[in-house]
């Protein structure tokens, strides 16, 4: 039986807007992400898809509800708890890619190992080296974000996603940024990651983009409908 990556039991997220107007982002989503899943949250824009999308990378807190990793309610932790649980399990991807021009390729990928708390079982130099070869960017390591192409610079966001070897990666709108060609490139690229286990869980607006996925969680209104 597959193990479950992240919960969510009856998870909303109100806002006052106002004197005492209450406006529901999220109601009552009860959600389950399963080790090896590849899946996308769609719906369109206003929908809750970026509200749930920081509740699941524990960006934030539901009003209501609760988020469980690996049996533990993450409500129970204090920020510094939820900083470090976040950055060991989680990996992001960006539409707009999110790198630091001022560093190279192979320092944007070791970014995140910087401000881990952990002692890690492996090289992270020799892991960024293969993500790099891996993706086909070997030979930009000592470049700059702003003298590669769009998709070369999400390839390297990638990799920086996944140098933590995180449970989940969570992708927000990977291709929007992106030409078609490059964009499909990109969709193949998660295919095959998660071929070899890896849980995606991609947040887009558009249709085509979540049925190259193995299952859509569809949102409208704040609430997952079927």
């Amino acid at each position: 039986m597959l193990s479950t990556v992240i919960s969510l039991k009856d998870v909303s997220k109100k806002y006052i807007m106002g004197g005492d107007t209450v406006f529901y982002a999220l109601k009552n989503v009860n959600l389950e992400i399963k080790e090896g899943e590849y899946a996308a949250i769609v719906g369109p824009s206003g929908s809750g898809k970026s509200t749930l999308m920081h509740i699941i990378g524990l960006l934030d807190k539901p009003t209501d509800g609760k988020v469980i990793i690996g049996n533990k309610d993450i409500s129970s932790l204090d920020d510094d708890a939820t900083s470090t649980l976040r950055s060991e399990f989680v990996g992001f991807v960006f539409q707009q890619f999110n790198l630091l021009n001022k560093l190279t390729i192979k320092e944007n990928i070791l970014l995140p190992i910087g401000y881990a708390r952990k002692k890690f079982d492996y090289n992270p130099e020799e892991r960024a080296e293969y993500l790099m070869e891996r993706f086909g960017i070997l030979d930009k390591k000592d470049s700059f974000p702003n003298k590669i192409s769009g998709g070369q610079q999400q390839r390297v966001a990638i990799a920086r996603s996944l140098i933590m070897k995180p449970k989940l990666i969570l992708a927000d709108e990977p291709t929007g940024n992106l030409d078609t060609k490059t964009g499909n490139e990109i969709m193949e690229l998660f295919g095959e990651l998660n071929k070899e286990g890896i849980t995606i869980l991609v947040v887009t607006h558009e249709p085509d983009i979540a049925e190259r996925t193995r299952r859509q969680i569809k949102i409208k209104d704040g609430e997952v409908v079927k």
